[in-house]
């Protein structure tokens, strides 16, 4: 059963991984994610990956440095993107990632998480929402587990020979599909300062994917002796600078971003930058004038809406939140981050049942965003659903690694609801899974 892997592989991986240290952060925005997924999919589908299955998510870190952990998701720090200086070294990140993927890579790691291939599979580890962050409460994921530094590099590490059949199939996934090479070597580039540091000092994408300038020659050579130079690409351009342009809004100065909003050329990615500098400081009476003039640029572009939403909803104006999330839901029904959103602000606006719906449907289609689970919960309560409210408390608490509290509440499920009924097997699962991480800790 799906329960059971997923369970499994999350209390298997935070066994392994979880640790004291530094706890990692999983930012979530529909937009951002969007545009990365624009970003990628030429690139995964060059690869023959599926571009749909693929998630491209940001972790809160400002090193350089990506990963994979699965064939489903590729992860990229937050300060990598806003060290990308055109579309094409991001998509070139992205396509070094994928070629690991491709080549069959994660079968060599010297950690076993095979059984780790659900989409929440990082959920434990990384995903999960305790509250928001500074400024964003919509914008970024709270903490999961912590992982240990040491045993983190030797699950992502790669061999040179690893690197170097990387740097050739991502290089010829990014000619595939169209994309200038020189991007791969501007990344290089970056990077080829890193060996010469200490290993204190060195990013983690130098110990984790070697360098060498045998490499970067290598990587240099590949896009010389590229045919013709790639035609400009208008559309990732755009999606490049959108990404970046708000992940940059939010993680720094308001000041900053309003002295630089309008860098990119686009106009309405000028006016929604505003909109989040303004909003971040609390200035509700020109944030929600320069987030209108970007819908009325892109009036069914449903993440601009989703920002309206946001930023009326951590203003307290509950009800006109609930129009604008409406509004973004209908312009696109299956992004379970939107879904999630109109949920909690329905669930704000006591439209419980109605709330309960729509959490749930963002449920079903992306199990890492423990937000999610907990307005699920109180609405379950609310409802008088007691044992549901548990279930669902119990996959919160083993998402971020709090397993005893996870089988308290799963203890308390089991006793409220119908033995057999699928909340009831849900409970289970995390006990069965919590029995085992128990053993293996012993």
């Amino acid at each position: 059963m799906q329960a059971v892997r997923f369970f499994a592989a999350v209390l298997v991986a935070t066994m392994i991984l979880a640790a004291p240290a530094r706890a990692l952060t999983l930012l979530r925005d529909p937009d951002i994610e969007h545009g990365l997924r624009q970003l990628a999919a030429p690139v995964l589908r060059a690869a023959g990956l599926s571009a749909e299955r693929v998630d491209i998510l940001v972790i809160d870190a400002p090193s350089l440095n990506a990963f994979i952990v699965d064939a489903n998701s590729i992860f990229l720090h937050s300060g990598l993107i806003l060290r990308m200086e055109n579309a094409a070294m991001l998509q070139s990140v992205i396509a070094h990632e994928a070629a690991h993927i491709a080549n069959g890579h994660l079968m060599r790691r010297p950690i076993n998480l095979r059984n780790a291939r659900t989409a929440a599979a990082l959920g434990t580890i990384l995903a999960g929402v305790a509250g928001a962050a500074a400024g964003s409460g919509e914008f970024a994921a709270g903490a999961a587990a912590g992982i240990q530094g040491a045993a983190m590099r030797s699950f992502f590490s790669h061999t040179r020979a690893e690197e170097n059949a990387a740097d050739t199939s991502g290089m010829r996934f990014m000619h595939m599909a169209g994309i200038d090479l020189t991007g791969a070597v501007q990344v290089m580039d970056l990077f080829r300062g890193q060996e010469s540091l200490s290993l204190t000092r060195q990013d983690a994408y130098a110990r984790t994917h070697p360098l060498s300038r045998d490499r970067f020659r290598r990587v240099r050579a590949l896009a010389e002796a590229q045919a013709g130079k790639a035609a400009p690409d208008p559309t990732a351009d755009y999606w490049f600078a959108r990404a970046k342009g708000k992940l940059s809004a939010f993680q720094r100065a308001p000041k900053w971003t309003l002295a630089r909003a309008g860098e990119t050329g686009f106009d309405d990615i000028r006016l929604m930058r505003e909109a989040v500098a303004h909003h971040r400081r609390s200035d509700l009476g020109r944030a929600l004038p320069a987030i209108d003039g970007a819908i009325a640029a892109r009036p069914d572009d449903p993440y601009l809406h989703e920002l309206r939403g946001q930023i009326l909803m951590e203003s307290r104006r509950i009800g006109a939140a609930v129009a604008a999330y409406g509004r973004a839901a209908d312009l696109a029904p299956r992004n379970a981050l939107i879904l999630g959103a109109y949920g909690r602000a329905l669930l704000a606006d006591g439209q419980v049942k109605k709330a309960a719906q729509f959490l749930e449907s963002a449920r079903a289609r992306d199990g890492r965003d423990v937000r999610v689970l907990r307005d699920l919960a109180q609405a379950e309560a609310q409802m008088g659903n007691r044992g549901m409210a548990s279930v669902l408390t119990a996959e919160r608490y083993a998402m971020a690694g709090r397993l005893k509290d996870a089988s308290i509440h799963a203890k308390r499920a089991s006793d409220l609801l119908p033995r057999g009924s699928p909340g009831w097997q849900r409970a289970q699962d995390i006990l069965v899974a919590a029995e085992a991480a128990e053993k293996r800790r012993d």
